[in-house]
């Protein structure tokens, strides 16, 4: 049975203790009035970056017309009527930093536990004979699920009672002058909201939950009774899962752009989660087997998830270029704003996300040969992984802090605090079962997977 070492549970509690203290920070110097948000925008964007967005907080906002946000985004002769608003919208942006930087990190750590729930469900559905050997891996890595999805659930809370402007749909005030959002209204209400998170949450809880339990009883029962009945659950979760996981990235992330919606995007969430919990498990086995621990995971277990993370690299890319492509050859005004903001403001994280996500794996991964090597696959995992927080941050940040992004304290916090947390929780669920199942029909093939 796995312990967990005391250097590794000692880091956790380092990396969660920095971070608490990184993001408190970026709360505590978040401005409360509109001259500590001006002089905060004087001081730190002095530079081309920053001194002519000073003037012009309203870029990307949301509640003013698509057609006006980019008429006037570096109009310095905007009217005073509007002077008034922009400058309450450039205080909410500074307000939303450290929030933004809370969320994105707590949704990235989350998304990364709900991906590998979705990976094991498919497995157990697909009754792999390859993968058994595995299966206690991702149930200690979706153990983190639920109190992953506890901390997402209570910053939408707090959203809805306006602790941040993260959603612009929750403001009365801002659905009161906005016709688009009032046909939304049926959808887009907090209750309504808040219910389906709810929902959600309790489905995927309890699909881990009861999964793991029929998992355990399948070691100390004489029959197959518990994996037959583990196979019929996953097959009946992965309905539910498709359908709560596009609606999930509809509430969580599209609508802090509810001006704007893609078909696509469910499915795009949905490639960026699948890969980032592949890596994981790739990284999490690869570090078991390393201290002397799961001896009969093979070189052909981590080729496999090798693959995996390569091909969903490309499918991820396939999705991104077909959302991106289909949007900028209409070139309706309404649809391509989300990409112009991210395009004119977040250039770097944009593109360099592009690269890390598409063209890294594409020239690393492709060679058969380093997918059979174990730190070539930490290191492509560690960029992977990166380039994937990268891309929630490029979805939420344009709609959230507009223009004054920048990595620094809180978005470092934030990753340092749910690293430190997503490592202790994960590596204490590792510690309360043998990490080899015992009685799955199909151990015995994965133990001598080989090709």
């Amino acid at each position: 049975m796995y312990t967990f070492s005391n250097r590794l549970k000692i880091t956790s509690y380092i990396l969660m203790a920095v971070g608490f203290i990184f993001l408190a920070s970026g709360f505590w110097s978040a401005p409360s009035t509109v001259e500590e948000a001006k002089a905060i925008v004087a001081a730190s964007h002095g530079d081309d970056h920053g001194g002519d967005h000073a003037v012009d907080a309203a870029h990307g906002e949301e509640h003013a017309t698509v057609a006006e946000s980019h008429a006037n985004d570096h109009n310095e002769t905007a009217e005073s009527g509007h002077s008034s608003s922009h400058d309450e919208h450039l205080l909410h942006q500074l307000q939303n930093r450290p929030w933004s930087a809370l969320y994105v990190a707590a949704f990235f750590f989350f998304m990364i536990s709900l991906g590998v729930l979705a990976f094991y469900a498919i497995q157990r559905a697909a009754q792999a004979g390859w993968s058994p050997l595995l299966f206690r891996v991702m149930e200690g890595i979706t153990s983190y699920i639920v109190p992953g999805g506890i901390i997402v659930f209570v910053i939408l809370v707090l959203s809805t009672l306006h602790f941040n402007h993260l959603f612009t749909w929750m403001d009365a005030d801002v659905v009161a002058h906005d016709k688009l959002l009032q046909g939304k209204q049926g959808y887009l209400d907090p209750t309504f909201f808040l219910i389906r998170a709810a929902i959600f949450l309790g489905g995927w809880i309890f699909y881990r939950q009861y999964s793991r339990k029929l998992s355990l009883a399948q070691d100390k029962s004489d029959d197959n009774s518990n994996f037959k009945k583990n196979f019929r659950w996953s097959a009946g979760f992965l309905v539910f899962y498709l359908i709560s996981e596009s609606m999930m990235s509809w509430d969580w992330i599209m609508s802090l752009d509810p001006h704007w919606f893609s078909t696509l995007f469910g499915w795009y969430v949905f490639a960026s989660m699948f890969v980032s919990g592949i890596t994981v498990i790739a990284l999490v086995t690869i570090y078991l087997k390393s201290k002397g621990l799961l001896p009969e995971v093979n070189d052909s277990h981590i080729h496999d998830l090798a693959k995996f993370m390569f091909g969903i690299s490309i499918f991820w890319t396939y999705l991104w270029f077909s959302q991106f492509m289909l949007i900028w050859y209409a070139n309706i005004p309404e649809e391509v704003t989300y990409f112009v903001t991210r395009i004119e403001d977040y250039k770097l994280p944009f593109f360099g996300m592009l690269a890390l996500n598409f063209l890294f794996p594409l020239l690393v991964l492709m060679n058969s040969d380093y997918k059979r090597v174990n730190w070539f696959v930490v290191m492509a995992g560690l960029v992977i992984l990166f380039g994937h927080y990268m891309d929630v941050f490029n979805m939420v940040m344009p709609a959230t802090v507009g223009d004054q992004w920048y990595l620094g304290v809180p978005e470092i916090g934030g990753i340092l605090f749910f690293a430190g947390l997503f490592i202790f929780w994960v590596f204490t669920a590792l510690t309360k079962e043998e990490l080899t199942p015992k009685r799955n029909p199909f151990i015995e093939e994965s133990k001598h997977f080989h090709y």
